[in-house]
């Protein structure tokens, strides 16, 4: 025996018998990360791979649709790495503007103290220090994920680098008159204070009321219809179409507003749907953006009705009351002048909610800053188009393309003060100054920064770019622009891919950042439901990992991405990756302890027996298979490719129909010995992207190697003495071990039909001449529990199959009277089963009246019994006379 196959037997058997994944995960990463295996080299002469993470918020804390898109980003870079690039999976945290500063603002109510009580810059520290106290809890939980992230480029997109690059491309932006100021109807939170962007609004169904409102008097009079009367305080106008004779009669007339001493307008706009209700809108220009549309084509007035906390400014009944308050009085207000003409109560419509803290948002006039978007957004639309980036699945393209070629400019200034502040200084005498990162600020009297930081989506824009280094030109941003892979949920599209690319398209002189979208779907429940803690059926990853361990739950995850498509998950399903994490411990344990090794090279095909020409040849097959649908993002695929392989290829046939020959010892066993070493070191290498932990603790032990992170991707193997150029395939070996798998699967089937125990061993008879199944009879025999005949032996069931014939002797093992009876009643149930569906079917006045769904399924119960019928009379046909 040599040393190494010495020291290979003394740390098999030094394997616990059971695989603990908590005594493993933790302390086998931190040895990763201590020796840089994730640490990606700039000056490294291999090609580069990068992924950026997108940025979870410094807030967040990590959930399943984290998991789920952490682990198919892991499997990416982990086998690039092995594949010999130089792989970079850059990790970071988003300042989550709005998030943190409510978090901060929490902390100080509890003390009894406001922002304001601070003052901003104090506030600005405090929040610096809840960030280094409590956020960032999230990157921890990645490292028990098992993300393979460079933790030394580790990034935030509030630290001094990022930062620069936000006041750079605010300032190029501004310069080239693409960020504008203007007053136009945005999101507002009436809670939270500020602006918010189109992905911070959650619709929701609310039941709120119609109420149809009649403006003007007698023939001169129109009715309008509004779930939200309070804005009627701020009407300039009502509109109808220009063609809708209704009201031909009214056009350029004014009316009589209700409850004010103001009249208004009826002016004529195609943006009005006749067939709609009433036919007439009324406009309210500073509280909708449809309105302001129509108010800016009609030069009509903007009246603002509310302050920024959602409470009535107009003089008179209804001033400082809330605007809900404001509605029902005013309401009960029209009412008493006989005005409302309809009400509908309870009435379920869209409403958008803040959702950070589910307040009702108001559209409202305000004065923000644009980003001019239409140049930007042309752009990003043609590097999908002429196929610099490709989107994944294809089929997502006309998405991305409905938002970018309609994209409207996007607001990207907040009211608040936690987030890079806007670089823009107002001066004494009207001065407009836009600064970049090494201007100094203006001297003087009179001078002010604008208060508004930017919107949190607009430096996250910039992450392909800004976290490599951009406005520098740095080693980093030389090496590892662009990126390879965005992979992300289809839910953010809109918000944050399309605003990646059009800013890494502007700042990086027309090179894309990123050359593949990867869409995902989002996590949901066993049964398809969105999860959410409300339901509640929400899912803490870490409670799963604590008790099945992290393999378990990325294994999951990874068996249910199909690309673009939701991903349902249940306990149960992470139970059964439980098991296969087990299975695989258990039963490589096994094999190792039983020959397995991979010292020296392949045995020539000529010394291999068909089971290791099979196995190999089904090896090479499942290494082209999974290379193929990594290329392709189908990690569904390729988990159950790489499931089947292993457990029911490797484990329940390979290792079942060899342990004849391991028993045995001698050359063959040697043979088979490195034969399933050598499918043991490609297949952990094969399944190490998706379930780190476990296979890298088997390949260590069963190579001696340093670690499967720095392994090589495994490519087709090479048999000595076998023409093979793509690499070892083998048809004939695969099809005669098929044939065995149909004798073997065809016995054990009729021997739980007639209730055998799995261990039960019988007395047999196998006809196997002429057939290529007669060097596998040990095998056979073993897997079967099949006993040679002996003396006595009386054949009392017979099974013809895959050219053999398999006789049992039954005697003493089965009641064949007490078989052959529950069998009858069995098929005189299946016979009366398809009498009742033929006749169904066969009524033509049935078939005329039923349903389709119907027909179908009676359809598909005389299917089920004609099956039910040929299965159970085979069993009789079987069974010995009584």
């Amino acid at each position: 025996m040599t040393e190494n196959t010495q020291q290979q037997t003394a740390a098999t058997t030094e394997l616990p018998t059971q695989y603990t994944p908590a005594e493993v995960e933790g302390p086998l990463y931190e040895r990763w990360v201590e020796r840089g295996y994730f640490e990606a080299d700039a000056k490294s002469e291999k090609p580069p791979y990068t992924i950026v993470i997108p940025p979870p918020n410094v807030t967040g804390s990590l959930h399943l649709g984290h998991a789920f898109q952490h682990t198919l980003m892991d499997a990416l870079v982990r086998r690039k790495r092995m594949q010999g690039f130089e792989a970079l999976w850059l990790p970071g945290m988003d300042h989550a503007g709005i998030a943190t500063q409510n978090k901060v603002e929490q902390q100080l109510a509890e003390e009894g103290k406001s922002r304001h009580d601070l003052g901003r810059e104090e506030f600005v520290e405090r929040v610096w220090q809840w960030k280094d106290e409590y956020g960032g809890r999230i990157l921890g939980q990645m490292r028990r994920l098992g993300d393979g992230v460079d933790w030394s480029r580790e990034r935030f997109t509030m630290d001094e680098g990022l930062s620069r690059a936000v006041q750079t491309i605010f300032k190029k932006l501004y310069d080239d008159e693409l960020i504008y100021r203007a007053e136009r109807i945005i999101n507002w939170c009436p809670r939270c204070l500020t602006a918010i962007s189109d992905i911070e609004v959650e619709y929701q169904e609310d039941a709120g009321e119609l109420v149809s409102i009649r403006y003007g008097e007698g023939d001169d009079s129109l009715v309008v219809a509004t779930t939200r009367a309070e804005t009627m305080l701020g009407d300039t106008a009502v509109a109808v179409h220009p063609d809708d004779e209704r009201y031909r009669h009214l056009v350029g007339k004014r009316i009589k507003l209700p409850l004010t001493d103001r009249t208004i307008p009826v002016v004529a706009d195609t943006h009005v749907d006749p067939e709609f209700g009433t036919g007439a809108v009324k406009v309210t220009p500073a509280h909708d953006p449809n309105d302001f549309a129509i108010g800016r084509r009609h030069d009509l007035p903007s009246l603002s009705v509310m302050d920024e906390h959602g409470v009535i400014t107009v003089h008179g009944p209804f001033l400082g009351l809330d605007r809900f308050e404001a509605r029902s009085a005013i309401v009960g207000a029209l009412k008493e002048q006989g005005r409302i003409v309809a009400e509908k109560r309870p009435y379920m419509h869209s409403v958008g909610h803040c959702s950070r803290c589910k307040t009702t948002v108001e559209p409202r006039l305000s004065m923000q800053w644009w980003v001019k978007v239409g140049p930007l957004a042309q752009q990003a639309g043609d590097a999908v188009r002429d196929g610099r980036v490709k989107i994944h699945p294809e089929e997502m393209s006309r998405r991305y393309f409905d938002w970018v070629d309609n994209m409207h400019d996007w607001c990207i200034s907040r009211q608040l003060w936690w987030g890079h502040r806007i670089p823009i200084w107002y001066g004494p005498n009207g001065e407009v100054v836009c600064l970049g990162p090494d201007d100094e600020a203006p001297a003087g009297e009179g001078w002010t920064q604008d208060p508004d930081v930017l919107d949190t989506w607009f430096s996250s824009g910039l992450w392909p770019f800004s976290t490599l280094g951009w406005p520098e030109k740095t080693p980093d941003l030389e090496k590892f622009y662009s990126t390879d892979v965005l992979l992300t949920g289809h839910d953010i599209i809109f918000f944050w891919v399309a605003r990646m690319m059009m800013f890494g398209l502007y700042a990086m002189d027309g090179q894309v950042p990123f050359t593949t979208i990867a869409l995902t779907g989002l996590v949901r429940d066993e049964f398809g439901k969105k999860m959410s803690k409300s339901n509640p059926n929400a899912v803490d990853p870490l409670d799963w990992m604590d008790a099945y361990g992290s393999d378990a739950v990325r294994f999951t995850l990874a068996k249910g991405a199909n690309p673009g498509a939701d991903v349902p998950i249940g306990e149960d399903w992470v139970q059964a990756s439980r098991n296969f994490a087990n299975k695989i411990w258990n039963a490589t344990r096994f094999a190792m302890m039983n020959g397995a090794t991979v010292e020296g090279p392949l045995p020539d095909a000529s010394a291999m027996s068909a089971t290791d020409r099979w196995i190999l040849s089904r090896l090479n097959e499942t290494v082209a298979q999974v290379d193929a649908y990594y290329e392709d993002f189908q990690f569904a695929k390729l988990s159950e490719s790489l499931y089947h392989f292993a457990w029911d290829e490797v484990f329940a046939w390979y290792v079942e129909l060899s342990k004849t020959t391991f028993f045995a010892g001698g050359e063959q066993a040697k043979v088979s010995g490195r034969v399933l070493g050598e499918v043991l070191d490609v297949m952990l290498r094969l399944l190490h992207p998706i379930v780190p932990f476990v296979t890298d603790t088997l390949w260590t032990t069963l190579t001696g190697g340093e670690s499967l992170v720095i392994a090589d991707w495994p490519k087709a193997v090479f048999v000595p003495g076998a023409d093979a150029p793509g690499g070892f395939r083998d048809k004939a070996a695969e099809e005669e071990i098929e044939l065995v798998q149909r004798l073997v699967t065809e016995v054990r089937r009729f021997r739980k039909e007639q209730g055998l125990q799995d261990a039960q061993k019988v007395p047999a008879r196998l006809e196997l001449d002429g057939t290529a199944l007669v060097a596998h009879e040990a095998a056979i025999r073993q897997l079967l529990r099949l006993q040679p005949e002996g003396e006595g032996f009386s054949a009392t069931a017979s099974l013809p199959v895959a050219g053999a014939t398999v006789s049992l002797d039954l005697s003493g093992t089965i009641d064949v009277a007490a078989e052959r009876k529950r069998l009858a009643k069995d098929l005189a149930a299946a016979e009366k089963e398809k009498a009742q569906a033929e006749g169904k079917l066969g009524n033509e006045a049935f078939l005329a009246k039923a349903p389709d769904n119907v027909v179908d399924k009676i359809r598909g119960r005389l299917a089920k019994a004609e099956e039910d019928i040929a299965r159970i009379q085979a069993q009789l046909e079987r069974l010995p006379q009584a």
